[in-house]
Order: C-alpha cells, then sequence, then structure tokens
C-alpha cells in the first residue's frame, strides 16, 4: 500500500527541462487605477538556462498580456550575496528573485522586504508558501534514482540505505552539495533516522555517514553538474531533482528512479530590500500561485505544485517524477524551514569543512 507522509514544513531549489506552450491568464493582486496605469520593469533573476525559459512561459507572459503596463527584464543568476552588496550601496537593481525560503526569513526586513500578500488566496497553498518575506511558487522533489544499466534487470538499490551500501551495489555514486537538495536528510535516513524524527537535523551524524562512501562519490557543487555527469555515465546512482531528472528521461537516458524515501523543498520568490517595484511585483507575486501558472510550471518543469488545486496534465516523462502522484509509494520529508533559517550558516560551514578535509 501507498504510505506517504508530509511532517514539516517546507524548504526550496529550482529546475530545469524543455518547454512546452502555455496559455494560462492571471488577475494578479488588486490595484487603484493609477497603479494598474503606472509603468512597471521589473527586474527578475532567476537560474537562467530552461528554468528560466519555463517561468518566463508560465507566469511572466500571462502576466503581462493581462497587465500590459508591465513588463520584465530578466538575469541570473541569484546570489544573496548579490543582494547585500546592493543593499549596503544603496542602489537596488534588481526588484525579484528566486530564493531558499530560509535564505528569506534569515534576512527577513534586513535584506528583503516584508511583503504584503493579502491578495494571495491561501486556502488551497502548501503549508509554509507564504512567509513574511517570501512567497513559494513549487516544490522540488529530489528522489534517488539509478542508470539502469549498471545494475542487473530487478537487481538496483530500492532504498536510501542501499545509496549507502557499496558492497552490495557498488558503482559511483553523486550527490548534490546544495543543502537544499536533502544530503543531511539522506545520510540520516540511511543510519536510520525515521522521517518523522528528522528534525532537528543532527548534522554531525549525517557526516559521519557520509564519510562511509566519500570514496565512491561525486559530491556536486550544484544540480547540472551532477545532471552532466548523469548524462555522461559518470556516476550510477545518484540524487537528482525532479525538474533535472525530465530532460533525462526525453533524451533517453535509460533511468529508474525509487522512491523510497524523497527528500522536497519549496522554491519561492523574494523581493530585495529597496526595490522601488515592490508593488508591482506584489501583484505579480499573487498571479504565480493560482491554479493554472501553478500547472503550467509543473507541465514544463515536472515539478509539484504548491496549490492543490492546480490540475497538471502531465507528459509521460513528467508523470513519472510526480512526488504527489501514484507513481510515489515512498515517504516524503518536506524540509523544515524554521529549522534551516536558524541553523542554515552552520550547517552549512560544516558541510563546506567536510568537504574540504
Amino acid at each position: 500500500m501507498r504510505s506517504r507522509s508530509a511532517f514539516v514544513p517546507l524548504v526550496s531549489i529550482i529546475a530545469a527541462t524543455g518547454l512546452l506552450a502555455g496559455c494560462a491568464t492571471s488577475s494578479g493582486a488588486p490595484a487603484t487605477s493609477d497603479e494598474a496605469d503606472a509603468p512597471a520593469q521589473i527586474t527578475y533573476v532567476g537560474y537562467g538556462g530552461d528554468g528560466q525559459a519555463a517561468q518566463i512561459e508560465a507566469w511572466q507572459k500571462p502576466y503581462t498580456a493581462s497587465h500590459s503596463n508591465v513588463t520584465f527584464v530578466n538575469t541570473s543568476p541569484p546570489d544573496v550575496a548579490q543582494v547585500k552588496a546592493q543593499v549596503e550601496a544603496g542602489a537596488v537593481q534588481w526588484d525579484v528573485m528566486a530564493v531558499a525560503p530560509y535564505a528569506a526569513e534569515q534576512n527577513c526586513g534586513t535584506l528583503f522586504e516584508k511583503l504584503d500578500l493579502s491578495a494571495v488566496d491561501t486556502t488551497n497553498l502548501a503549508p509554509g508558501t507564504v512567509g513574511e518575506c517570501y512567497l513559494g511558487n513549487w516544490i522540488n522533489a529530489t528522489p534517488m534514482a539509478y542508470r539502469t544499466d549498471a545494475f542487473p534487470a530487478g537487481e538496483g538499490p530500492a532504498t536510501v540505505a542501499d545509496f549507502f551500501d557499496t558492497s552490495a551495489f557498488p558503482g559511483r555514486r553523486g550527490m548534490v552539495t546544495n543543502l537544499q537538495n536533502g544530503i543531511l536528510e539522506y545520510a540520516l535516513t540511511a543510519d536510520g533516522v525515521k522521517p518523522d524524527a528528522m528534525y532537528p537535523l543532527d548534522v554531525d551524524r549525517a557526516l559521519e555517514k557520509l564519510d562511509t562512501i566519500r570514496d565512491d562519490t561525486t559530491f556536486a557543487p550544484n544540480v547540472g553538474a551532477l545532471q552532466q555527469a548523469v548524462s555522461a555515465d559518470q556516476v550510477d546512482i545518484f540524487f537528482l531533482p525532479d525538474s533535472r531528472l525530465v530532460p533525462l528521461l526525453k533524451e533517453n537516458d535509460d533511468i529508474t528512479i525509487v522512491w523510497d524515501v524523497t527528500v522536497t523543498s519549496l522554491n519561492a520568490f523574494a523581493v530585495p530590500l529597496g526595490s522601488t517595484k515592490k508593488d508591482a511585483v506584489e501583484g505579480f507575486l499573487a498571479s504565480v500561485v493560482e491554479p493554472d501558472q501553478a500547472a503550467q510550471i509543473s507541465e514544463l518543469l515536472g515539478v509539484a505544485p504548491v496549490n492543490t488545486a492546480a490540475k497538471p496534465e502531465l507528459d509521460e516523462y513528467a508523470s513519472q517524477v510526480e512526488v504527489n502522484g501514484k507513481v510515489n509509494t515512498g515517504q516524503t520529508i518536506l524540509q523544515d524551514i524554521d529549522w534551516y533559517a536558524k541553523n542554515f550558516n552552520e550547517a552549512s560551514t560544516k558541510v563546506t569543512t567536510w568537504l574540504a578535509g
């Protein structure tokens, strides 16, 4: 029987893949007549590539179609350090950027604006979608997968624990070092920690478990690097976000996705402190979580919608990574925004030191 659990609030990461056509409409936040007519050019900071192109299709084009006074200038990549530099210099150039929710919460009111999201209908939104200084836009899943040609049929790894069992399942491993992709949660899962007992994270215990596979694992600095390693057959077993698995599946890579325990995270938007376009951005953000837009980004990227009323029509590839669908026969850990907001810096420093050791 399928068993799935959501134990804690959510947190975040991004994605990429091919595009499909989009035709949703959006209403956005209410505005006065003067506000509605005032021109606003919003500088939008995403992660580039096909992922940002999908956001243009799913979110920006529908919004500008119904708000002719609003235009977007796209750039990448998002960087909290850049925001800090802009804020301190009193020269804020960015208006909205992709961000991990805990980063927005850590710097709420100092680097990021407190948002008026009263126009957002929260009825069907996933827990944690609306924060004081952020709004979630999709949920990423980072399931375990393996190259089918690396293991005899029916004899591939079936659990997170198998990823850490190099004797029974020899081969090169692949993990992303970004904490948003579950490197700590997966290590603790393999060490016997249950999903409902995951937080607070025992970082030292997780690193001790990672020590057992250090020599067999490629620790990629970002999801793009690991996706390339998978495509080049440089790793056999790996944890990779849903939106990065979809293009591999479309390229006919022979991959088996394992649904045991899967870590998910919330991707979000925040407004750099001092942006003169804050009101315009708030209207745009309200549109992003509407059912049509939430469904369309899921269709384009294979990510899970933050709005449970969204009804994405997934193709044969995206449906294989649908963490909220029937394909997921395991359990789901939703990253805890509050824990990460309080402990990210210390945890990140420990992981960085361990990687360099």
